[in-house]
């Protein structure tokens, strides 16, 4: 089973992202559980919560359809320790916030090092990072997302994601999530189903695909290797269409959210429409 949906809206209150993701026709989605933007944000009520469940159980969405993704603010692998206390404590308020919404994935993406300190140094940072917050929380796994490579981001390789890994000590509470268009302008191409085919086998062999607990599905305006992390509408982008063909028919990728981020979500529900095509 395919779980096909987009990153909706949890504007007025996140008990409102299923009626938004239902109305795109989607069987998957993400949210912010908070202003991404913002390092504190008021507690959920309790209202707001059972709001949230009773219309996650009405249109069908469980907890492993739902993927939220924390703040953008948040770096697990920062240099000054004042600084990544502050992530740190961050971190385990989305997930906290994931806790009480009945969630089980947290979406994050890994951390930047700075220029400041060595490229080892930061992936252990994220890793205790992580481990100090799996210790303070339960079942809800830190799923790193793969990041373009932009400035001094990690998780551009697919070495980064498994270092990390390694570095867990509950290998249970930890997933990845790639996104197409940032491994695309990472350096794997996805451009024809021979490209897919190895770069998810390099996928496997590294990582592995028990770990993929989750899926950014974007075309990418940027090109190949680029470092850029520039979205685009499916078939639109470099990437175009093949790629996506190929995920939805890939039965390695079942049972996982994979969400959209494109460019215009007034076509989401056509996205969704044509990927649910493919996977039949």
């Amino acid at each position: 089973m395919k779980y096909i949906g987009a990153h909706v809206s949890a504007s007025g209150g996140v008990d409102n992202a299923p009626i938004n993701a239902y109305q795109i026709g989607a069987t998957a989605f993400a949210l912010f559980t908070k202003n991404q933007r913002q390092w504190h944000a008021k507690p959920l009520e309790s209202t707001i919560i059972d709001s949230f469940n009773k219309r996650c159980e009405k249109y069908g969405f469980t907890s492993k359809q739902i993927l939220p993704h924390d703040s953008y603010l948040i770096n697990l692998g920062h240099p000054d320790s004042e600084q990544l206390t502050k992530s740190r404590m961050a971190f385990l308020d989305e997930m906290q916030r994931c806790e009480q919404l009945g969630l089980t994935l947290l979406n994050f993406h890994p951390g930047s090092h700075l220029k400041q300190i060595s490229v080892d140094e930061c992936l252990t940072r994220i890793a205790e990072s992580i481990n100090i917050t799996l210790d303070k929380t339960k079942n809800v796994v830190a799923v790193i997302e793969n990041t373009a490579g932009q400035g001094s981001n990690l998780g551009y390789k697919f070495e980064h994601l498994a270092t990390i890994i390694d570095h867990v000590e509950d290998k249970s509470r930890v997933g990845v999530c790639i996104d197409t268009c940032h491994a695309f302008a990472a350096g794997y191409d996805l451009r024809t189903e021979k490209a897919c085919q190895e770069t998810f086998k390099e996928f496997d062999k590294i990582v592995g695909y028990r770990y993929l607990r989750g899926m950014h599905l974007n075309d990418a305006k940027s090109e190949l290797a680029s470092h850029v992390d520039r979205h685009d509408s499916l078939g639109k982008g470099n990437i175009g269409q093949t790629a996506f063909k190929y995920i939805m028919q890939n039965p390695e990728i079942d049972e996982i959210p994979l969400i959209l981020e494109t460019i215009n979500p007034d076509i989401w529900p056509q996205e969704i429409a044509w990927l649910k095509e493919q996977s039949k």
